[in-house]
């Protein structure tokens, strides 16, 4: 579909759209500059179809005060279809099976979602398991077992693929089943040191997104991105969490969805655990084992035991790469290391990002993986004009 689709010149009446040009015009309208996930709602009601409302929103633009408005140019979209193609994703449309009805449920349901590996594995029950990125060790244990455990009683264990507790779940469900909500892109693998695991999810899991193809993430996108992993299940499991973090956020997006909130205790010491007591003191479920999660769920939502898991192809499975566990603690280390340094080099008077990356000798494409953990865990703070400073 073209420009010229919308404003055609020819006498001839033009031929209907077909499903494709209307499912490409959706997605030009999603991608439209100040067009969110409610105004293109309204916009499909009030004009009945996006090609419809691709040709109104200039001048739905210039009636709110917006001067020389243009949509998404068709290029940028095909573009995204194309980078899509390259990574063997697929384009899941809300209303299409198999499009989970529990996140449909949610009044800013994704339009799309992009996805790498298994779409079978979303009609299958799914529980959220979130946590802590410096996890202790403790932490990882309980979370590979509740992940194990949960995957052998037939649920699909969904999580962010980060660092720490997200990895130590994501890893543990291999074998039974696991998604991967991401951040960024579904073909941007962020962390770095979790890309073999993001390998092995495409390959025996599924990895998917609502942000375009090729997007690297920011801090403004995980907040959006948590509200994905609890909308897909009827519970979510808080294994640690500090008293500000992305897990609370997730825990919060589920209570405002009516979903269980779940958390395991943790020494009331250890700031990584303040998070999930909160939540236990403010009512969340106590949670020591999976048999305690199982109890929660109400049994119209419970699998059974033998719930097959579905064969995936054989090509995929022999085309990941295997996990390394020692290389991950390794580039873990290096990662903490420069975080230090970084660390090291703020303080509460700001400067410029560019000025910081000369003063560490360190590639910025290096840097800013870093810069962006360190402001999700609330260690330093963005201001305008690119400025950075330590909050802590």
């Amino acid at each position: 579909m073209t420009d010229k689709d919308l404003h055609p010149s020819s006498t001839h009446p033009p031929l209907p759209p077909t499903q494709e040009d209307e499912q490409f015009a959706r997605l030009r309208l999603l991608r439209s500059r100040r067009v969110g996930i409610s105004t293109y709602r309204r916009l499909l009601d009030e004009h009945g179809s996006a090609i419809n409302a691709l040709a109104a929103l200039p001048e739905v633009a210039h009636a709110a005060g917006i001067s020389d408005y243009r949509i998404c140019p068709e290029g940028v979209v095909q573009a995204e279809l194309n980078a899509a193609r390259a990574a063997g994703a697929r384009l899941l449309v809300e209303g299409q099976a198999p499009y989970p009805d529990l996140l449909s449920d949610l009044p800013d349901a994704p339009p799309f979602l992009w996805l790498i590996g298994d779409p079978a594995l979303l009609t299958r029950p799914m529980i959220s398991l979130v946590g802590a990125r410096n996890a202790s060790s403790l932490g990882l244990r309980m979370a590979r077992t509740l992940a194990a455990e949960l995957g052998e009683a037939g649920f699909v264990v969904v999580s962010g693929l980060a660092r720490g507790i997200d990895a130590a779940a994501h890893e543990a469900a291999l074998a039974h089943g696991t998604i991967a909500v991401q951040a960024g892109g579904v073909d941007i693998i962020y962390p770095s040191e979790n890309a073999a695991l993001a390998d092995q999810i495409a390959a025996q899991g599924l990895r998917l997104s609502e942000q375009p193809m090729g997007l690297q993430p920011m801090a403004r996108h995980f907040p959006r991105r948590n509200r994905i992993i609890s909308g897909l299940s009827r519970a979510t499991v808080v294994v640690e969490a500090a008293a500000r973090s992305g897990s609370l956020i997730t825990a919060r997006d589920a209570l405002d969805q009516g979903r269980e909130v779940l958390a395991v205790p943790g020494h009331p010491m250890d700031a990584r655990a303040a998070g999930g007591n909160m939540l236990i003191r403010d009512g969340a479920v106590l949670i020591r084992s999976a048999a305690d999660v199982l109890e929660v769920l109400p049994d119209m939502h419970r699998p059974t035991a033998n719930t097959p898991t579905p064969a995936k192809p054989a090509s995929r499975q022999t085309s990941a790469r295997p996990f390394r566990a020692t290389q991950a603690r390794s580039n873990t280390g290096s990662i903490a290391k420069l975080h230090v340094h970084i660390l090291s080099r703020l303080g509460h008077a700001p400067i410029a990002e560019d000025q910081l990356i000369r003063d560490l000798q360190v590639p910025s494409t290096t840097v800013a993986p870093a810069l962006l953990d360190l402001e999700l865990e609330g260690q330093i703070e963005r201001q305008p004009g690119g400025l950075l400073s330590r909050t802590v």
